[in-house]
């Protein structure tokens, strides 16, 4: 997609119309040409990385793991037992497995979707299928494979049945994102559900058992879902600025194209301020969280602050440094504090 709610910014682009994979990632056509092995000798899987960003995995990756910390910490749930660490391997796995083809599949399917959006706007036309360095058939391929193992691995939770029976509507949320743009400025909401997901679907594969007889045992993860969802459709809000003339020129539903670019990243602000109010009442139903996490929620805040400092309506040119600076960080610090706190 192109950018905001047409390019995922959990899977970026350089702001000068270089993928920014291209431009400083391991399979840049920089170091590629530096490289002692030809072009045509590198495998179709690296393709396929670069395809999907799968470095990028550490955006979203943090927070499935650190609902399922708090799960645990909260015991078992029939099945397994945090006392019994390889009755925990089939589900901890299935959330892993999970994350990684559901993230493949979305990402793939964006850029199939996307594919003639992305060649007219100079910023995306390098990507893969713009450029003809993969077809739109294979990537099709790749879709349908990863969407299968997505709904496959949900098997692992068994005999748990919510994830599988969960798995083809949450799927079609997050395909579905890749057509929102066309008819919604609220697009980059709906991506923050998609991430916003990835925690409470971590806490139904552990949890399912206890949430059917109790719903409320959900909160936790909720909570943690709803600052994911504020905090990504922020900042993709942020990124859909260096898009804001392309989208309105070409039809497309953006907040900067709907707003302006000054009440977008104004927006913006509000929704990381709701972010850190979520992530600030977690101990309150996570009651194990501690100093640890609030000196990380502090540096959480000072992040965001920071983000906000580096992009101003009449400079993007710092958009790429906020995201892969701050929010890489952001997620990996709040993983490691709540890790801390609980298990320390």
């Amino acid at each position: 997609m192109t950018g905001g709610p047409g390019d995922c910014p959990l899977f970026p682009a350089a702001a000068d119309g270089k993928a920014l994979a291209d431009e400083a990632g391991p399979f840049s056509e920089r170091k590629r040409g530096l490289s002692p092995f030809p072009r045509h000798q590198a495998s179709r899987l690296q393709t396929y990385l670069e395809l999907v960003r799968f470095s990028h995995t550490v955006f979203a990756l943090p927070f499935a793991v650190m609902a399922a910390l708090v799960a645990i910490r909260f015991g078992g749930d029939g099945h397994w037992s945090p006392a019994n660490p390889w009755s925990l391997a089939k589900p901890v796995l299935g959330i892993l497995a999970c994350m990684v083809a559901a993230r493949t599949a979305a990402m793939a399917f964006n850029r199939l979707v996307d594919r003639a959006i992305d060649a007219e706007n100079p910023r995306t036309a390098s990507r893969h299928l713009p450029r003809g360095e993969i077809g739109a058939g294979e990537v099709l391929g790749l879709v349908v494979a990863a969407s299968a193992a997505f709904v496959a691995a949900t098997l692992l939770f068994l005999p748990n049945w919510l994830p599988l029976a969960l798995s083809l509507p949450v799927l079609a949320w997050l395909l579905g994102y890749s057509f929102a743009k066309r008819f919604t400025s609220l697009a980059h909401v709906w991506l923050g559900v998609a991430l916003g997901l990835a925690p409470v679907a971590a806490w139904i594969g552990l949890r399912g058992e206890t949430l059917l007889r109790d719903p409320l045992d959900i909160l936790p993860a909720a909570i943690l879902g709803l600052a994911v969802t504020t905090w990504v459709a922020g900042f993709d809000i942020i990124y859909a600025c260096q898009d804001a003339a392309f989208d309105a020129a070409h039809g497309l539903h953006s907040i900067p194209a709907r707003l302006g670019v000054p009440r977008a990243l104004g927006l913006a602000k509000w929704l990381h301020l709701a972010t850190l109010v979520m992530l600030a009442l977690l101990p309150l139903v996570v009651p194990w969280l501690g100093g640890i996490y609030w000196a990380a929620l502090a540096a959480i805040a000072a992040l965001l602050a920071w983000e906000h400092a580096l992009v101003r309506p009449d400079d993007l040119s710092k958009v790429n440094q906020a995201f892969f600076t701050a929010n890489a960080a952001i997620g990996l610090a709040l993983l490691a504090a709540i890790a801390a706190d609980l298990w320390v």
